[in-house]
């Protein structure tokens, strides 16, 4: 219970009515804690986004059922309007609700309004906790600046930071953690530590605000590190020539070290792979060195047992979750690499890894998934039926071309080998990465459905079994932004460099805004695996090779696109338990989960097949009734080895967010 939490709540008395509308411009309510704690209560929160698909949905669900006497799906229902013009919504709606609002400046009293409404909603517990113990006068803009660094990402003062060290430690351990400074905050860093001579060759707002900068310019600081000790020449990452200025990093200060030495664990950074080391090497420096494949088993083995320390708990956000997800796809992407000797003898670590992961997801997906697709996207997608509404406002924001590529079937770890071959081959291209979650059950005519419509699978339960109307779907998303269907393009079956010239003549045509792009390869690769994982990361190297990812991603930004990569859903190695006899499958092999259109055949299938569990998905139609295989089964012959999706692990639930840009020189 947090106070934050309660605080909120009090708007809401208990027992007044069943209909309220809340003016709530700056998303106080759409926190996740906030929303569980509101469904614990009764209360369902639905974003008024969209009047048409919210009049259906509030009358259907709702509003008859209350005239009719019966609960409905929850005792009350809060529309949350993210604006101040309750007078806009229509007037039954009014006529029938409580009117109530939610204010920043009445919620933080004693910071400044103008700085917490450029913090984003995920910040304000902290905050709220933070003003009631620390803040005990009205703050200023600056000084409310420095008390959201203090005690929200626990950094030392701008102004107490003098030596080299001391920055690096600070930034190291923000990327480390994925805790980015907002703009606010990293312009006022920035502004004051420039001042001092000792940092003012430094692109320190940069270097605060931006991962793939701030990531790049360590990487290449590092090499060169290691090139002064006299370590052996490159045989694999390239130099990135000309990007940055050859500024060092105090790598061998002891505060510097142990962020380091985690940060090449989990994947952050990359280790220098060489083909000599010095004997008198410094032990320290060894875990950011790969001489042979032993060393990089060691890492795997290193990584996993350090991600086995930091799992998720019922108490972490999904913040924290997708932190996680891309933390163990860095590590299962190494440990996918490695020899078949190497890799058997570690895999029961990672398979204990995987496991415990999976273990704990399971638990807090059945209490806080219901309340991830209600969340605000500005900062980024949390679901990926969000993806369109992001885009629609980085377009609003001066991206006037975008491409959105979607990878079918690309799990995270996949997503890092393909990043790390284009890093190689195309070392001008930037990486700005995150991570979002797919819809349950990860079928892709549940998930892509989504991502391209921007709809909750309830809002398509009539294509739900098929991909047959995504490409409307998506027309229709940018058709009500305003956008002409000739300014809207979406394209399949994008595997190879023989599918490049027509889609380049397609693009060429300069009326085209938007652009959705399938790309068939990983899911073919996945649906074809015979020796699991690895056989497809044998496949991806392969098709790496050939430079079509580079070329497809060098295409669109030529033709002044910027670019997002994303997924429908990932892929996990499952084991076969064997296939019920009742009900219709929706995939045909290799099945995670099964689907029924019937209460009574779904509770028939779940007694019959052990190893199985249900999950009630928030979202989905109500006639559309998911059988999960539990841990990593499957629904085909047992013991049989598959590659598949459907399910809810770490690998198939969460996706990659991507925007590649072409990389400007730092500093």
């Amino acid at each position: 219970m947090t106070t934050w939490a309660d605080r909120i709540l009090k708007v809401f008395p208990s027992g007044l009515t069943h209909l309220w509308i809340v003016a709530d411009p700056d998303d106080v309510l759409l926190d996740e804690r906030v929303l569980s704690r509101l469904r614990d209560q009764g209360y369902d929160v639905l974003p008024f986004e969209d009047s048409v698909t919210f009049r259906a949905e509030y009358e259907e669900r709702y509003r008859a059922a209350w005239d009719r006497g019966e609960p409905g799906p929850s005792t009350a229902l809060i529309i949350q309007l993210r604006g101040t013009q309750v007078d806009e919504l229509p007037w039954d709606y009014r006529r029938q609700a409580r009117v109530a609002s939610l204010s920043l400046s009445d919620l933080f009293p004693k910071l400044s309004t103008s700085v917490v409404r450029q913090l984003g909603s995920d910040l304000l517990p902290q905050l709220f906790e933070a003003q009631k113990k620390f803040a005990h006068q009205v703050l200023g803009e600056a000084s409310t600046k420095d008390f959201v660094l203090t005690h929200i990402y626990r950094m030392k003062s701008p102004h107490l930071i003098s030596r080299l060290e001391d920055l690096w430690c600070e930034m190291l351990r923000l990327h480390y953690q994925e805790s980015l400074l907002p703009p606010v905050l990293a312009q006022y860093v920035g502004q004051v530590i420039n001042e001092n001579a000792l940092f003012n060759s430094l692109p320190v707002t940069e270097l605060f605000s931006n991962r793939s900068v701030a990531l790049r310019f360590i990487q290449e600081a590092w090499y060169r590190h290691l090139a002064k000790l006299g370590v052996g020449t490159r045989v694999a990452e390239p130099y990135h020539a000309g990007l940055s200025e050859e500024m060092d990093v105090p790598f061998g200060q002891p505060e510097v070290r142990g962020i380091l030495d985690s940060m090449f664990l989990d994947g952050t950074l990359q280790p220098l792979m060489v083909n000599r080391v010095p004997v008198d090497l410094p032990e320290w420096i060894k875990v950011g060195v790969v001489k042979d494949p032993a060393a990089m088993r060691n890492l795997v083995l290193a990584g996993a047992g350090a991600l086995s320390q930091e799992l998720p708990t019922m108490q972490s956000t999904h913040r924290d979750w997708t932190h996680f997800a891309r933390k163990i796809g860095e590590v299962l992407s190494r440990f996918h690499s490695l020899n078949v000797a190497d890799s058997e003898s570690i895999k029961d670590k990672i398979l204990e890894l995987q496991s415990a992961a999976d273990g704990h997801l399971r638990e807090w997906v059945q209490k806080f998934y219901a309340d991830l697709s209600s969340l605000a996207p500005a900062k980024g997608p949390i679901m990926v039926h969000h993806v369109p509404r992001f885009l629609s406002l980085r377009r609003s924001g001066g991206e006037e071309k975008i491409a959105l590529l979607v990878f079918d079937g690309l799990s995270i770890d996949q997503w890092v080998q393909i990043r790390e071959q284009i890093k190689s081959d195309s070392p001008w291209l930037d990486f700005d990465e995150n991570a979002c979650f797919a819809w349950l059950p990860t079928l892709t005519s549940v998930s892509r459905q989504a991502l391209f419509s921007g709809q909750r699978p309830r809002e398509f339960g009539d294509s739900i079994d098929s991909t047959a109307k995504e490409a409307a779907t998506w027309l229709r998303f940018w058709q009500d932004q305003g956008l002409r269907t000739n300014e809207v393009m979406f394209r399949k079956s994008i595997k190879r460099m023989g599918d490049l010239p027509d889609l380049e003549a397609q693009l060429s045509n300069t009326s085209v805004k938007i652009a959705g792009i399938v790309v068939d390869t990983v899911d073919e690769f996945v649906h074809g695996a015979v020796l699991g994982k690895r056989d497809i990361a044998s496949r991806i190297a392969n098709w790496c090779e050939s430079k079509f990812v580079d070329r497809l991603v060098e295409l669109l930004l030529d033709k002044g696109f910027h670019v997002y990569v994303t997924s429908d859903h990932g892929n996990v190695e499952a084991t076969g338990i064997g296939r019920p006899n009742q009900g219709v499958a929706s995939e045909t092999r290799g099945e995670r989960v099964r689907t029924y259109r019937s209460e009574a055949l779904l509770s028939e299938s779940a007694v019959a097949c052990a190893g199985t569990f249900r999950l009630d998905v928030p979202g989905l139609p109500a006639n559309f009734l998911p059988l999960f295989a539990a841990g990593h089964g499957a629904f085909v012959p047992k013991g049989e080895q598959v590659v598949s999706h459907g399910g809810m692990s770490v690998e198939e639930l969460f996706v990659p967010f991507i925007e590649i840009t072409r990389a400007s020189k730092i500093a």
